[in-house]
């Protein structure tokens, strides 16, 4: 007979022998798959898009974005997003001698209020710049044109940390995200990000659909965005001018004004971007925005504003492939737009 003692310690020995096994298979295939969906639709280890950067060089300057799908570069590969156009003209027209690495830590279906926890996960970064590129994700679920109704429920959305791995070592395992988003794909029709915003679904494979039925699908889908969104005026940015509606949006403001406030925390400027005009309640929001960074900001010249509501229209399916995310092109009008504003922000 094998005495009780030792019985005890050989079960303790093979159970922690046996989890480590199982972790490092786990491990191992977490780090293939990573692999296999970074470059297109995924993230890398540290849970950021594009390739994983190292310790920071001398004259090396960093830029983080920050925001949603839209910043994420939702349906494209990662060096069609914004952030990786942005980082090739910053360095086609910054100082010499120096290079900018711009760093893409969108998370879908993420809001302002996830600004200040990214950027405290992100620290180790150490990032020069932070660009806040979020409001589409806080603008509530109204389909009413002119309603902006109150929000009660604030969207607080942190992508990364549903993981506890994540939030205690750094470490972004990607299968519990894959299998949790293929399910959330499956009863959303295929549309993910419809599914992390609980607005509108659309139907699997609208982008690679070529026939004149998809198109006019596709055209569906376009307006149906808008009209969950809510109507967008032409005129409304200048009916808008004298209208600052700091209740409402008091929640999505304070969130903004948290993140400015931790990103300077960590020694960095911010420059914070209205996205192109959605809805009258965006403009509305956005105008709140400005207004309130302004008065809270004002004497902080490392603390920028940048408006590109106007540069595009997101409702032209060449510009905004579902109504919302941007193509490819469009994207590149986006870091074009936003090259001089940051290198200011470098300076």
């Amino acid at each position: 007979m094998i005495p009780l003692r030792r019985r005890l310690v050989f079960g303790a020995v093979a159970s922690i022998v046996a989890a480590i096994l199982c972790g490092g298979v786990l491990l191992t295939a977490d780090v293939y798959v990573h692999t296999r969906v970074q470059t297109l639709g995924g993230v890398n280890v540290w849970g950021y898009r594009g390739p994983a950067v190292g310790r920071k060089q001398p004259r090396e300057r960093r830029v983080v974005v920050l925001g949603g799908s839209t910043a994420f570069g939702y349906g494209l590969p990662w060096n069609e997003a914004f952030p990786f156009y942005l980082e090739r003209a910053v360095n086609a027209r910054g100082t010499s001698g120096c290079f900018t690495r711009v760093i893409n830590l969108g998370a879908p279906g993420q809001g302002a209020f996830g600004f200040r926890f990214d950027l405290d996960d992100y620290a180790y970064l150490r990032y020069d710049v932070a660009v806040l590129y979020e409001g589409y994700n806080d603008l509530g679920a109204s389909d009413l044109p002119e309603a902006v109704p109150l929000r009660y429920e604030q969207n607080r959305l942190l992508w990364r940390r549903q993981s506890p791995i994540f939030a205690w070592t750094g470490y972004f395992p990607i299968l519990p995200l894959v299998l949790r988003e293929k399910a959330m794909s499956l009863r959303a029709g295929g549309d993910l990000d419809g599914a992390y915003r609980g607005r509108v679904t659309f139907e699997p494979g609208l982008r690679v659909r070529t026939t004149a039925a998809a198109m006019q699908r596709a055209a569906d889908v376009a307006d149906a965005v808008g009209r969950t969104l809510g109507r967008l005026r032409p005129d409304v940015a200048a009916d808008a001018a004298h209208r600052v509606d700091t209740v409402t949006w008091l929640p999505y403001t304070t969130a903004v004004v948290d993140g400015i406030r931790a990103a300077r925390a960590h020694g960095a400027a911010v420059l914070i971007v209205t996205q192109p005009y959605a809805s009258d309640a965006h403009v509305a929001q956005q105008r709140t925005l400005a207004a309130v960074v302004s008065q809270s900001f004002h004497g902080d010249p490392s603390v920028g504003y940048v408006n590109l509501g106007p540069i595009l229209n997101i409702r032209n399916r060449q510009v905004a492939y579902d109504g919302l995310h941007l193509t490819a092109r469009a994207n590149a009008v986006v870091a074009e737009a936003l090259t001089e504003p940051v290198l200011r922000m470098l300076q």
